[in-house]
């Protein structure tokens, strides 16, 4: 079986409650978004890094900010994801679809090339990889990979409203229909609870701003070890925003996910790697 043409859609918008503009804040003289882009372009297993934004009026800045730095962009519905990915796929012709948040800036390329390419190793074995499934790695390094197809499937049978807003959990909530594939980290140790590098709150954006402060410029290439080698040297920065550790979005969805503790249970018993 041929590769597929793999494409990393990174869903953006402005219009955040908690954090308004979020990934247009600037770090040493660059949005957010665009560091975030700069870091996944490094991503070796991919062929193509677009942004996916809203049709809204206010986030017309992201696609002069994406036309400014030659980023392919593309828009679609602010509330349904899924379509917005769907037919994001379809404009950037990917037949491999990496659904990656844009709430994720310190994001480590290695770690996105790692689920990619066990997504490839396993080509017509599995319809879904990610390393969320249990997560294991640090919030912020989230990453999910399916088939034109599989992202297809749902598109076209997701009918609850938490299924069209987060794209994929028709996906993972059916592994009876889907096989579903999980990268844990390597390392053996499980941080996704105890390390937060997402973006979401204030602090969350002063903890990115200064491990960007302290590693970018003389590494601009820094990954997952290195922010981990900063913190323990500087633990007042892993402080910044340490309360909200452990955090998650789908935290807000508990009567649709019937019961957190049942949602754990479920993703843990999916197929890992």
């Amino acid at each position: 079986m041929s590769n597929p043409e793999v494409v990393i859609l990174v869903q953006a918008r402005s219009g955040s409650i908690r954090l308004p503009e979020k990934i247009l804040k600037p770090v040493l003289g660059k949005e957010l978004l665009v560091l975030m882009i700069e870091r996944l372009r490094r991503v070796q297993t991919a062929d193509n890094v677009a942004v996916l934004t809203t049709t809204c009026s206010r986030d017309n800045t992201i696609v002069e900010l994406c036309a400014k730095h030659g980023i392919p962009c593309a828009r679609g519905s602010e509330t349904d994801l899924l379509d917005r990915h769907y037919q994001g796929a379809r404009e950037f012709k990917a037949s491999a679809v990496v659904k990656i948040p844009s709430d994720c800036p310190l994001i480590d390329p290695a770690v996105v090339d790692r689920v990619i390419g066990r997504y490839l190793q396993r080509l017509g074995e599995v319809d879904y990889m990610s390393n969320l499934h249990p997560a294991t790695y640090p919030d912020g390094n989230d990453v999910e990979v399916m088939s034109f197809r599989t992202l297809e499937t749902a598109w076209r049978e997701a009918n609850r409203g938490f299924e069209r807003e987060h794209t994929t959990p028709f996906i993972w909530e059916n592994p009876e229909r889907f096989r579903i594939g999980n990268v844990v980290w390597e390392s053996g140790i499980d941080y996704s609870s105890s390390h937060r590098w997402t973006l979401d709150y204030d602090e969350d954006y002063e903890f990115v701003r200064a491990v960007y402060s302290e590693l970018y410029v003389s590494h601009p290439n820094f990954g997952l070890t290195d922010i981990l080698a900063l913190l323990e040297v500087r633990p007042d920065i892993y402080a910044l925003n340490s309360k909200y550790a452990g955090q998650y979005w789908y935290e807000n969805h508990l009567d649709e996910l019937h019961h957190i503790e049942d949602y754990k249970a479920k993703r843990t018993e999916s197929a890992r790697e």
